[in-house]
């Protein structure tokens, strides 16, 4: 019996969280490869998971044992109308408009049914479990940490094994032949449960948790909510970032979210209290190395960074869950208990898709919740108070020593203590940008690690370092930063006060010089000198280029390329971009050189089926967020549009620098299942004259139907032919894996 319900609990575990990487690896390309669209589909899931856990727990309350098994098997038959799972067809995301309503929506009809119908059986099959005479039915919550290794192994399966070696309709028809065989364990669990409804009274109590008894108060339950809500937020902030700085893969979606599962195996199992000792001693030398580095924008050595993002991550999960595992109740509020895990869980999603979203203007939800895990979380034991003094004066000396004072005395002092240290190293001029910063905030952070054995003192130096690096924004001259679903950009005026650049998440997406004499010139990846400039004055050079399409706005810099007589469309996917790009006080490249241009607001490749076949040119392939690859951009579906929008002569250009893919054989390879002709321009290294004139190392490639239309370019040794051992990409198959460097 055993074997059988946790064979179901493992099925269903890895159906459910296979679901959500497959899922959103099919919608992702309809939303520009926006990170954002990982964490929203979290937080449908999260909460459609909520919903589930709710159904369970009604269930559980108000139909008896017969009722809720013949009820169950009803409800597993729903999501036979509604597989495969699939995006519906013809759907596509609003232009210009907030994409989250309709990416919600696109979740609800395309996989809403089955992952509700799935996550309802954790909880169910635990309960009924509970109630059989098997000698381990006094301890269901083992069940739980079987179900959460299955999904953990099902999320370390998806890229390694999965989304390498199937297509995504091969996915989808996979993942109904496995829900076919949980009905089919459920049901035999059911029928095998309904045979031993009643519970042995002779069965041993949990040995490894306390059965806490006593009545379910609110703050108990708040409590539940509270440990549920940081690693869920965590989670969430940990993905954002790396894959804002890497790529929105499903490798990078997965790790946070199987070392979150991994903890709850660990918690809700043969857990180590050498393990739960460790875990919270050991937060303080990560938390606060991880907060410097953010507070500072560090984003090298990028390896190490993202090691200690993952490692904090699991520490904070960790003692969370095992706090969670502690004070799990017994067997008649089980469902209960879980139902309150997953409110904590979607409000972790609801704050960090939903509301950072609309409240700040950067992320700041991460530094926030390390700030409350360190908080709530009992780092070590909370020093004893003060001695008491006697004598002349002890009344004030002991307020004044306090521990309660000094909780709050102590930490405001770091406050001003950052910016100090900061101009310091200014005038000092030692190190610049992020090594300076991170300098500035080494001493205050390990005044910080003393405040350790105090929650709240502790709690609050994290806050006094965030409050003191807000000086950064000033010395870095930040005009402007605007956040919306594609990510964070920020308008800045560099060290030299020589330019206006505009960076999103940690690259610059260009620059503009404030000298008059050069507003007109495009600088880094795009100058004149740089592939970006011999690339297209060549193809100027052949004949006229009346039509020439831009996928990718950034400051508009490619728009003072425009000669008499052409027409330039721009084609953007993030609105903010779009103000900035035409907004004087930061940029008028699209003002000065191209005031006639026109800008497409929404996804490329949906945008430009609308255009007319054969009617660009050029095309120039730059459409980045970050650093992370426009996997839709680059399949051969995408390459057969631009083809098809491409007049007779012209060529297809595209940027591929990048500091962890290699796209040069991607591209490549596209090209060749084309028969297209490409050449490579890779620039390595540059003069100080070059950069101290606003040059920025760059590799493009181009793309032409004959040789002849690369005359030009062939003819100089900066170009040269391409390597394409790379495996086609495609809208259905493109393994991210084979382009890591």
């Amino acid at each position: 019996m055993l074997v059988l319900f946790a064979a179901a609990m493992l099925v269903s575990g890895t159906l459910l969280f296979l679901v959500q990487p497959m899922f959103a690896r099919m919608v992702l390309p309809l939303l520009g490869g926006s990170p954002a669209v990982w964490n929203t589909a979290m937080l449908f899931y999260q909460v459609v998971l909520l919903a589930g856990y709710l159904y369970a727990h009604g269930a559980e309350r108000w139909l008896s044992p017969r009722q809720q098994r013949v009820l169950h098997i009803g409800v597993l038959l729903l999501p036979a109308i509604a597989l495969p799972i699939g995006v519906p067809a013809g759907w596509t995301p609003p232009g210009g408009a907030n994409p989250v309503p309709w990416l919600m929506a696109t979740l609800l009809l395309g996989a809403g049914l089955p992952f509700f119908v799935v996550s309802t059986s954790t909880p169910l099959l635990q309960a009924w479990f509970a109630r059989t005479s098997h000698p381990s039915a006094a301890n269901p919550y083992a069940l739980y940490a079987a179900s959460n290794a299955g999904s953990m192994l099902a999320l370390i399966a998806y890229p390694f094994l999965i989304e390498p070696r199937l297509s995504l309709r091969m996915q989808s028809l996979s993942w109904s032949a496995g829900y076919a065989a949980l009905i089919l364990l459920i049901g035999c669990a059911a029928l095998l449960s309904w045979r031993a409804p009643g519970s042995s009274p002779s069965a041993e109590p949990r040995r490894d948790v306390v059965m806490v008894r006593r009545p379910l108060a609110f703050t108990r339950r708040l409590w539940w909510v509270l440990l549920a809500f940081i690693p869920s937020s965590l989670m969430l902030s940990v993905t954002m970032y790396m894959s804002t700085n890497i790529a929105p893969f499903p490798l990078l979606w997965v790790v946070p979210l199987a070392i979150y599962l991994l903890t709850f195996v660990v918690a809700f199992g043969s857990r180590s209290l050498v393990a739960r000792i460790g875990a919270r001693r050991g937060l303080p030398w990560l938390l606060l190395p991880l907060l410097v580095s953010m507070l500072a924008d560090a984003v090298q050595p990028m390896r190490i960074l993202i090691v200690m993002h993952l490692l904090a991550f699991t520490l904070v999960a960790l003692v969370c869950h095992d706090a969670l595992a502690q004070d799990a109740p017994d067997t008649a509020s089980l469902t209960e208990f879980y139902l309150w895990l997953s409110v904590g869980g979607a409000l972790g999603g609801v704050f960090n898709a939903l509301i950072a979203l609309l409240v700040f203007s950067s992320v700041m939800e991460y530094p926030l919740v390390l700030m409350l895990t360190a908080l709530v979380v009992r780092i070590v034991p909370d020093g004893a108070d003060a001695a008491r003094e006697t004598g002349p004066g002890s009344r004030l000396r002991r307020a004044l020593t306090s521990t309660r004072f000094l909780d709050v005395a102590a930490p405001l002092l770091l406050v001003p203590l950052v910016p100090l240290l900061h101009r310091a190293a200014q005038e000092l001029d030692i190190g610049s940008g992020a090594t300076m910063r991170v300098q500035s905030l080494v001493i205050p952070a390990l005044i910080c690690f003393t405040f350790a054995e105090r929650r709240l003192r502790f709690a609050l130096g994290l806050a006094a370092l965030i409050a003191g690096s807000v000086s950064f924004e000033r010395d870095r001259h930040v005009l402007l930063t605007e956040r919306s679903f594609f990510g964070v950009s920020r308008v800045m005026t560099t060290a030299s006060g020589r330019f206006h650049a505009l960076s999103h998440g940690s690259i610059s997406h260009g620059a503009q010089s404030l000298d008059p004499a050069r507003r007109r010139e495009p600088l880094t990846y795009y100058t004149r000198t740089g592939p970006a400039g011999l690339l297209i004055a060549a193809r100027q050079a052949l004949g006229p280029t009346p039509q020439v399409a831009v996928v990718g706005l950034g400051t508009g810099s490619l728009a003072c390329y425009r000669r008499e007589g052409e027409r330039w469309t721009f084609f953007e996917i993030d609105p903010a971009v779009l103000r900035i790009a035409t907004d004087p006080k930061y940029f008028t490249f699209l003002r000065d050189c191209a005031p006639d241009a026109r800008v497409v607001l929404g996804d490329a490749r949906l945008s430009l089926m609308n255009a007319a076949d054969h009617a660009f040119d050029m095309i120039l392939l730059d459409a980045y967020s970050a650093d992370a690859i426009p996997v839709h951009l680059m399949t051969r579906e995408a390459l057969a549009l631009y083809r098809r929008k491409l007049a007779p002569g012209g060529i297809i250009a595209v940027h591929i620098s990048n500091l962890f893919f290699d796209l040069e054989p991607v591209v490549g390879a596209l090209a060749a299942d084309a028969g297209m002709f490409p050449l490579v321009n890779g620039e390595r290294s540059l003069t100080y004259e070059e950069s101290r004139l606003g040059k920025v190392t760059s590799e493009w490639m181009v793309l032409a139907g004959t040789l002849k239309d690369l005359e030009a370019l062939r003819l100089s040794a900066a170009w040269r032919p391409v390597r394409t051992a790379s495996p086609i990409w495609t809208d259905d198959f493109a393994s991210t894996l084979s382009a890591l460097r």
